[in-house]
């Protein structure tokens, strides 16, 4: 693939753009020693100028939050007939929204964490205090609290007692005009990667979560050492193979395509409870796809250069 440009999209003007840059940077130096031409292009207001004066034979995403999550930049990709690794923007787009997803894999009988959605403007309307005692009464406590829209666990946290809801809806509400709310699951939390290799989507092992501080918020994502990761998950085999059949299934109902993560808690009971799903996982140092890939014996290199390939033989043919 030496005779190709690829670039790597990274940066953005989203919150995670430090995170998307260290992504970019991993991704792009595995491809190069997988044998990729490969150039780091920031996701600016350049960016449309240069598609079409510089044209890529493809791009591979490593943009996160909404530009690159959201289906904004597949939907540009798409406008300009590039061809890039992902999914397509409309399946990013139900994957991006977490209530979506959450709706999409609850009616098809597959288990989630109960939870109720609620815009900024009824907190105001109709009074916080009541509204929140309401969400207590449906959900019970611990809850946790999360933006509709988002990633890197931005905004995220878990309230245990109902004199920490006011403040930490302030603080999801920094990320989002939206909360969602959510009973909170106690058990094992787990991120398990699907790729697609020809022959369907895979579940590669399953990544076990287990945050110092308890709770897999930014600081736990990104800074190393505040997290302990065990591949593959210290699961038992049924609970294992629930957990892959689950990301295999929220990647196929959602549409997804190439890659994805789905983040799930394992109950006690072996249960597995769908949380979200990410179409454009991180690839940092400390992220949890590469972890996976390292788990199965593969290289993050070789798979992203498959994945380029498959994102040619999609490309249509020219008149």
């Amino acid at each position: 693939m030496s005779d190709r440009s690829v670039a790597v999209l990274s940066g953005g003007l989203t919150h995670e753009r430090d995170v998307s840059l260290r992504s970019g940077r991993r991704l792009a130096a595995a491809l190069r020693s997988a044998g990729v031409a490969v150039e780091e292009w920031d996701a600016d207001a350049a960016l449309m100028t240069r598609l079409r004066d510089e044209r890529p034979d493809a791009v591979v995403i490593a943009l996160h939050g909404d530009q690159g999550e959201g289906g904004s930049i597949q939907t540009v990709l798409e406008l300009l007939g590039v061809p890039y690794v992902g999914s397509d923007s409309h399946a990013c787009r139900r994957a991006w929204d977490k209530p979506t997803a959450k709706a999409e894999l609850a009616r098809a009988g597959l288990a989630t964490p109960d939870w109720v959605v609620l815009p900024h403007s009824t907190f105001r309307e109709l009074g916080a205090q009541a509204v929140l005692a309401a969400m207590v009464d449906r959900l019970g406590l611990p809850m946790m609290l999360k933006p509709d829209q988002g990633g890197s666990a931005l905004g995220a946290q878990v309230v245990r007692d109902a004199s920490g809801l006011p403040a930490a809806m302030v603080d999801c509400l920094a990320y989002g005009n939206t909360v969602l709310a959510e009973r909170f699951v106690e058990g094992v939390e787990v991120a398990v990667t699907v790729i697609e290799d020809g022959h369907g989507p895979l579940a590669l092992p399953a990544v076990e979560i287990v945050p110092e501080s308890g709770v897999y918020d930014y600081t736990s994502r990104y800074t190393a050492g505040l997290t302990d990761f065990h591949t593959p998950a210290r699961l038992d085999e049924p609970a294992a193979a629930a957990v892959a059949e689950l990301a295999v299934s929220a990647h196929r109902l959602l549409g997804l395509r190439d890659v994805s993560r789905t983040d799930a808690i394992v109950t006690a009971d072996g249960t597995a409870h769908f949380l979200e799903v990410n179409s454009s996982p991180g690839l940092t140092e400390t992220s949890l796809l590469p972890m996976a890939i390292e788990a199965a014996g593969r290289s993050l290199g070789d798979i992203y250069a498959a994945l380029i390939e498959r994102a040619l033989a999609r490309r249509p043919p020219s008149p």
